[in-house]
């Protein structure tokens, strides 16, 4: 049996005396798309700055590809193919959305950022620019800045950015945050897609997409982890229902 992709081993993160994980162990299998959920505060969030490296664990390890990556900064671990989005959507305005995705082609290239404002004019570097906005059908919204798009617009540059660094992990924090039913919807459909080409780690608070999307879901709560599981273990687990989810979530 091969090993996974990302093995978390007794991560821990405390801010004074607040802790905000607390001995989390998990892995990711390659190939599968992992969510965690959990209640406001439970962690989550300071977990995937963890594993991104725009926080630094204060114990534990992080392992990927059984290299330990702890100790390195966001661009190595982008480089290694990790990728994220962030729970707010974070794009640079000013730049077309084609700018945008260029500029993460030409980061996972290893080009300097000398010609950073003109990108999007070398063809090597649209080309696949393109490619990845229509993948995620914003091709025809390449050249608008991205600060005129739409939230779910800007959700999905934040997709496609991540796509143009061919990443071997997603980390996604929260991609349906401030979207509407019909586009939470089509960024279901989108990342159900993605996710035969793609693993992935799904935080996200929109229970629906989580059951819809998860090959595997764990529970954190108060900076722990107390469940994990498929979909219908978590739904059947007791102790889940008691701590976050409730019975209305299973309606």
């Amino acid at each position: 049996m091969s090993s996974p992709l990302l093995r978390v081993e007794g991560l821990a993160k405390s801010y004074g005396a607040l802790v905000v994980t607390d001995d989390v162990n998990f892995t990711v299998d390659e190939g599968r798309l992992v969510a965690l959920i959990g209640p406001n505060g439970a962690g989550k969030t300071t977990l995937i700055d963890q594993l991104s490296g725009s926080a630094q664990p204060d114990a534990g390890q992080i392992l990927f590809e059984g290299v330990d990556i702890s100790a390195y900064d966001m661009p190595a671990r982008a480089e290694l193919g990790l990728a994220r989005s962030f729970q707010i959507a974070a794009v640079l305005p000013e730049y077309s959305a084609l700018e945008n995705v260029a500029l993460a082609v030409q980061a996972r290239s290893g080009s300097s950022f000398r010609f950073f404002g003109h990108a999007a004019r070398e063809e090597k570097l649209n080309a696949p620019a393109s490619a990845a906005l229509e993948r995620v059908g914003l091709l025809a919204r390449a050249e608008d800045p991205a600060g005129e798009l739409s939230h779910g617009e800007k959700r999905l540059l934040e997709i496609a950015v991540a796509l143009a660094l061919r990443p071997r992990l997603m980390l996604f924090d929260e991609p349906f945050a401030g979207l509407g039913s019909d586009e939470t919807r089509a960024g279901v459909d989108l990342i159900r897609e993605l996710k035969s080409e793609y693993t992935m780690l799904l935080v996200e608070h929109d229970l629906d997409a989580v059951f819809a999307l998860a090959d595997e879901i764990g529970v954190l709560v108060n900076g722990r982890l107390i469940a994990w599981g498929t979909p219908d273990v978590i739904r059947a687990d007791a102790g889940v229902r008691l701590a976050y989810l409730g019975d209305e979530a299973f309606a």
